[in-house]
């Protein structure tokens, strides 16, 4: 089986940034008002800014993962809304498109070149090109991070695996509103889909890759 080391290779991983967005991350934003706990989304900030600096140094594909929904439920099915009306601090107008909610929070903003992905749905790859985009840069290992550990980036995770992409999760770069949640989705992901090593072990990694070359140019 292969290994952290050889798993996440700078030449052929990709870190994928899910959901740090303000409706779900911002004080007074969407997720917010709907009376969500921003406290573990917020703590993540600073640390997947550590993981995006170790990435863009060590020359790792980086895509940033947008949630968007169209205006007047332009991208709402009947079974989709009805859900996101039930669900646990959540609503059904968070990151309309064009809408401020929707923006990447500042610290983590895409720089140019760096690939940007909008979803309708929890996954990444659910109605998008995010499987094409990776496939095109001969990507093998899909590194998720973000929010909600126990939604986008669960459902994520499980769809890259299921794309038969080797899977990790970093246990201090994502976070949900309910602790709990966020413990059970790590050690199902563990089990079942992929590797939840720490940032340090990460970017341990990557920093050895760089002094031994293996840096894709």
């Amino acid at each position: 089986m292969p290994d952290l080391v050889s798993r996440i290779a700078p030449r052929h991983c990709a870190l994928l940034i899910i959901g740090m967005q303000k409706d779900f991350c911002a004080p007074g934003f969407g997720a917010h008002r709907a009376g969500r706990d921003l406290s573990m989304g917020q703590e993540t900030i600073p640390r997947i800014v550590r993981l995006l600096e170790g990435a863009r140094a060590a020359g790792v594909t980086v895509a940033h993962v947008g949630f968007a929904t169209e205006p007047g439920h332009g991208s709402d099915s009947g079974p989709w809304l009805a859900q996101r009306r039930r669900s646990t601090f959540s609503a059904e107008d968070l990151c309309i498109t064009g809408s401020e909610g929707a923006e990447f929070v500042e610290e983590l903003e895409p720089l140019a070149g760096e690939l940007t992905v909008r979803k309708r749905r929890y996954s990444a790859f659910s109605g998008t090109d995010m499987d094409l985009l990776l496939r095109a840069r001969r990507i093998r290992t899909a590194i998720c991070c973000g929010v909600s550990t126990n939604v986008c980036v669960e459902t994520t995770a499980r769809a890259a695996f299921e794309n038969d992409y080797y899977v990790v999760v970093p246990a201090d770069a994502c976070g949900s509103w309910n602790r709990d949640l966020h413990e059970g989705t790590l050690e199902n992901i563990n089990h079942r889909f992929g590797l939840t090593p720490t940032i340090e072990e990460i970017l341990g990694v990557w920093a050895e890759a760089s002094q031994n070359g293996a840096v894709p140019q």
